[in-house]
């Protein structure tokens, strides 16, 4: 049998070693912007919680030593001058680890249990394992001997402070193997039958499975293509809690939930491979949907906030999303869907449009996604041209709906909402050569310097000639050589790392690629693209990134970004004929 390829080296302090369906990753990064002496087993159920610390030692001492952790996909290892000890997924709840010439111990990350937080350490008879409880994550993490000696299991039933854990070493030329299992309350005792070497290939298989489903056309040209579809394969959670279907989350370090504008990317990557995974990305935030029709800000395992909601992207969202599945939606959910949009939208049409009004607003910069974003500066609650733009683009995607559903009253009503809307972004919002932003209290007007601002290039096709010439020209002026700073470098408000008031993002980029490409402003769109792929390939995918040096800035295992360098790539790939 011929072993499967091996997958992308890549750095555990960079990327989290996890595997697709796991509610756990092994990090050093234990919070955010924390990253710790040692890798832990971070679980994130009821949010990011370290919870076992994984210390190598040396056999002969017991003490710590110094090893460097080397991963692919199917496996991590820890690499001593004595010895080695590598880890993989059996299966998304439970990992097998095996070391020779290195001992290792398994730790509580917390060192103090009280009545209501910590972890509990003891010894299950019944299972014949030792077995850490965390108040924490309220979930259970059973250690079983596979092979090796128990050199020490300190702590077991103690209260209050201590260290809690289990030592494996092995004989001289010998090894140890444990498995680790994250679990509810009781399962039968572990066994299993596969050989160490086998859980690594079967690891390694799955995800080169998934890679050729998700990138079947990357080659030397796209070289960052497997690691992306990496990030995405490591941070999709089985379902659990709140979270109705299989979802990718944002990550697998701190930003570990679902936003709901961040999953149309990952559904729009993943739609030509795995359309069931695809669509249920789409589906997930609107599992959540309220009674006003509006969509959460996001969810994960133990948490739905609708304290903000999101800019509504669904329409532009799953309008390419019918294009780019093997199989288009049939009637059923196509309706169901336009059920969803159509609440989604009278949201925006009832609740957010102040008496009188004929545009919406949002109420913080939050609600936009671009949190901090210059454009609020003077004012949170304003009428915002991109908000307009994407509900003209939602009306429009309500009408071919109807269409298509053959409701040809709601088609005519669609698309007549569809153009009073966008009459009104010209009328009350256009400035001459810019888009301005309006405060809903005070009425007044103002523009930035905020790459926001020139986000109604997504309407593409239906903007007039003289509107997206003009909007391009000022798209140009925020391309650095590594992509669209998000904030004018020459702004005041200009900062290196400002979340949404400098640093480059994926979203943005895709959104306004998508609008200049369809407006026929193809070669501006064509380097947009370009100098996006190429920093996801020196700097990987980053939350965000520093628009004048490229480097990665937040947290740097970013789903959304990954799917954005994924649809760029396939794109100029079949532009490229490949």
């Amino acid at each position: 049998m011929t072993a499967a390829r091996s997958g992308p080296a890549f750095s555990v302090h960079d990327i989290p070693f996890s595997t697709h369906g796991s509610w756990f990753d092994i990090s050093p990064v234990v919070a955010e912007k924390t990253y710790a002496e040692d890798l832990h087993l971070v679980s994130h159920q009821n949010g990011m919680h370290a919870v076992l610390r994984l210390v190598p030692l040396d056999p002969a001492t017991g003490d710590r030593t110094e090893a460097r952790v080397e991963t692919t996909p199917g496996r991590l290892s820890w690499i001593g001058t004595g010895g080695r000890i590598d880890l993989s997924y059996e299966s998304p709840d439970t990992v097998r680890l095996r070391g020779s010439g290195l001992g290792i111990s398994v730790d509580a990350a917390a060192r103090t249990l009280t009545p209501f937080s910590g972890t509990y350490f003891f010894r299950d008879p019944a299972a014949d394992a030792h077995v850490f409880t965390s108040y924490e994550t309220g979930r259970r993490y059973r250690v079983t001997v596979l092979s090796g000696t128990v050199a020490g299991a300190p702590g077991t039933q103690t209260l209050g402070s201590g260290h809690r854990g289990l030592t494996m070493i092995a004989e001289a030329g010998g090894h140890w193997e444990i498995a680790i299992e994250e679990l509810d309350t009781a399962r039968p005792p572990y066994a299993s039958s596969a050989p160490f070497d086998a859980i690594t290939e079967a690891a390694q298989a799955r995800f080169a499975d998934f890679v050729d489903q998700v990138a079947p056309w990357r080659s030397s040209a796209t070289p960052a293509a497997e690691l992306a579809a990496y990030v995405l394969w490591s941070a999709t959670v089985r379902p659990t809690g709140l979270v109705t279907r299989p979802a990718v989350l944002m990550s697998k370090h701190w930003m570990d939930k679902v936003w709901s504008w961040d999953h149309c990317f990952n559904a729009l990557a993943l739609a030509p491979g795995c359309p069931d995974l695809a669509l249920d990305q789409f589906a997930l935030p609107f599992d959540h949907q309220d009674d006003s029709g509006a969509l959460p800000d996001s969810v994960t395992h133990s948490e739905v906030l609708y304290n903000f909601v999101k800019p509504p992207i669904h329409g532009w969202t799953f309008g390419h999303l019918r294009r780019r599945l093997p199989t288009p939606p049939g009637p059923a959910e196509l309706g169901e869907t336009y059920d969803r949009l159509r609440r989604w939208t009278g949201f925006w049409l009832t609740a957010r449009r102040a008496p009188g009004a004929d545009l919406p607003h949002y109420q913080h910069g939050n609600d936009s996604g671009w949190d901090n974003a210059t454009t609020f500066d003077p004012e949170r609650v304003i009428e915002s041209a991109d908000l307009a733009a994407f509900l003209v683009l939602q009306l429009h995607e309500l009408a071919d709906l109807a269409r298509a559903l053959d409701k040809p009253d709601e088609e005519r009503r669609w698309t007549r909402a569809a153009e009073e809307t966008q009459t009104a972004l010209l009328d009350r919002l256009w400035a001459t050569d810019r888009f301005v932003a309006r405060g809903v209290e005070t009425g007044d007007t103002w523009s930035s310097s905020s790459l926001l601002d020139l986000m109604p290039v997504v309407l593409g096709e239906h903007l007039p000639g003289d509107v997206s010439s003009t909007l391009a020209d000022h798209i140009k002026a925020h391309l650095t050589p590594y992509g669209l700073a998000t904030e004018l470098p020459t702004s005041p408000h200009y900062l290196a790392d400002g979340y949404w008031r400098g640093p480059i993002w994926a979203p943005a980029t895709v959104l306004i690629e998508d609008g200049l490409r369809r407006a026929g402003h193809e070669r501006l769109a064509d380097d947009i693209s370009a100098r996006f792929r190429a920093l996801c390939e020196t700097h990987g995918f980053a939350e965000n990134f520093d628009a004048l040096t490229g480097t990665g800035l937040r947290d740097r295992a970013y789903t959304w970004t990954a799917s954005s360098y994924l649809l760029l790539a396939e794109a100029q790939a079949h532009r490229d004929g490949r």
